[in-house]
């Protein structure tokens, strides 16, 4: 029902908006030619994606804690198709709209248009997004690091800079008082909900709560638990199943940051996060000094309590992702049955604790080795009849999975074939855990 309350909300706030601008544009956007009014249609409306973009990704908590970044993000991705073709649009409009009016070649225009100022950053906004969101798409994206990836991002904040002076130069969308403050308290509005939330708010915390490595624990040869502690850390607003996004100051250079789940539920006295080693920074872990400062956002994601509503419950673990699901089994009460898939024993990372905190709870944890497909009848423990078997009562229960996307999109396939409800079923993608 949460979920449901915040999805209604941002819908609501978009289409609010959207009916406003239309209307003003329909009464003050007609450009110098038929052309140019179309090109300032798209513009206009690139304009609006990039505010929802920001939106999307400023890591309000109110959303955050219902939708979850994992989400919210892939949102954020799917949207950035329709930006990349309204940057299109609105530069070939603009650029044949110039043309008719002045006569000149579209190359001539180009290098005229150009020579304009506030034309020139229009141009440089819409090249470093079309470079940015190019690199983004699944195929360039598996070749990047997390970290080259990341740090790619940052050059957004440059571009959304350009764009706004480009905006604000050019100064002919509206031809109304009213309808301009009107569209310049909206981007302040947007702008001052990503400065708070994405560098006023971590900057606070971590000045306040001054994180610190406490102890490097190798958990097998390839995974790492990282013990943090600090100061009042029971007044951060952490909950099992969250991660945080984390830096290791004088460890790695300030813009290689990773998102690693807590392991442990918040005690209030340290944070643990549990890695395996995928990448540089992940890999660097276990070399981490006792007494290293570390720069923590958030916590984030809704892959915790807040959403359940039954006393059944389900957690199924890939892999490292048995990270948040071992937190939350710490949190958990009520009737718990834990699935933790691995290709062989030696894998199942964390697994001592399972046992330790599912004894005192009545819980059952069921491991589930082998190689997907492997053997005669295939090894296939996450198909709808293997699943309902290990758990009679699945559709009773709510159902937390975290492990690789092939897996998660698996499990989620079998509990929807299985008739368990959507609004019983949380998944957090690999890629965040």
């Amino acid at each position: 029902m949460k979920r449901r309350v915040a999805q209604w909300v941002v819908v609501a706030f978009v289409v609010a908006n959207l009916l406003v601008v239309e209307a003003m544009f329909v009464a003050y956007g007609e450009g110098k030619n038929g052309v140019l009014t179309v090109a300032k249609f798209f513009g206009l409306h690139l304009a609006m994606t990039m505010m929802f973009q920001i939106l999307l990704v400023s890591r309000i908590p109110w959303l955050d804690r219902r939708l979850g970044m994992d989400r919210l993000t892939r949102w954020h991705r799917l949207i950035g198709l329709t930006l990349f073709w309204l940057i299109l649009l609105h530069f070939s409009f603009v650029i044949a709209g110039y043309t008719r009016l002045g006569g000149a070649s579209p190359w001539q225009t180009f290098l005229d248009l150009a020579g304009v100022t506030a034309s020139l950053l229009g141009m440089c906004a819409a090249a470093i997004f079309l470079v940015v969101i190019g690199l983004s798409v699944r195929w360039a994206r598996r070749r990047l690091g997390y970290e080259v990836w990341h740090a790619l991002h940052m050059l957004l904040y440059v571009a959304l800079g350009i764009g706004l002076v480009h905006q604000a130069l050019e100064g002919t969308t509206f031809d109304a008082t009213g309808a301009t403050i009107y569209w310049w308290t909206l981007w302040v509005l947007i702008l001052t909900n990503l400065v708070v939330s994405r560098f006023v708010v971590p900057l606070w915390r971590n000045a306040y709560h001054r994180f610190r490595v406490a102890a490097v624990v190798p958990e097998s040869d390839n995974v790492v638990s990282v013990h943090v502690t600090g100061r009042h850390l029971d007044k951060l607003p952490a909950r099992a199943g969250q991660f945080m996004i984390w830096r290791f100051l004088g460890h790695n250079n300030w813009w290689q940051a990773n998102p690693f789940s807590l392991s442990a539920a918040p005690n209030g006295r340290s944070l643990r996060l549990t890695a395996k080693a995928v990448g540089k920074t992940s890999a660097g872990l276990r070399n981490i000094p006792v007494g290293t400062r570390v720069f923590a956002e958030g916590p984030y994601g809704a892959f915790t309590e807040l959403h359940r509503t039954l006393d059944a419950s389900l957690l199924i673990a890939g892999g490292v992702g048995i990270t948040p699901i071992r937190a939350l089994l710490e949190e958990a009460a009520g009737d718990v049955v834990v699935l933790y898939r691995v290709h062989t024993m030696d894998d199942a990372v964390l697994l001592p604790e399972l046992h330790a905190l599912a004894q005192p709870r009545g819980a059952r944890v069921h491991v589930l080795t082998g190689r997907t497909g492997a053997g005669s009848p295939p090894n296939t423990p996450f198909a709808p009849g293997n699943l309902l078997a290990l758990v009679p009562d699945i559709a009773q229960r709510e159902v937390y999975v975290c492990g690789p996307t092939p897996m998660t999109d698996a499990v989620i396939g079998s509990l929807r074939a299985l008739n368990v409800p959507t609004d019983q079923i949380h998944a957090e993608r690999f890629s965040l855990a």
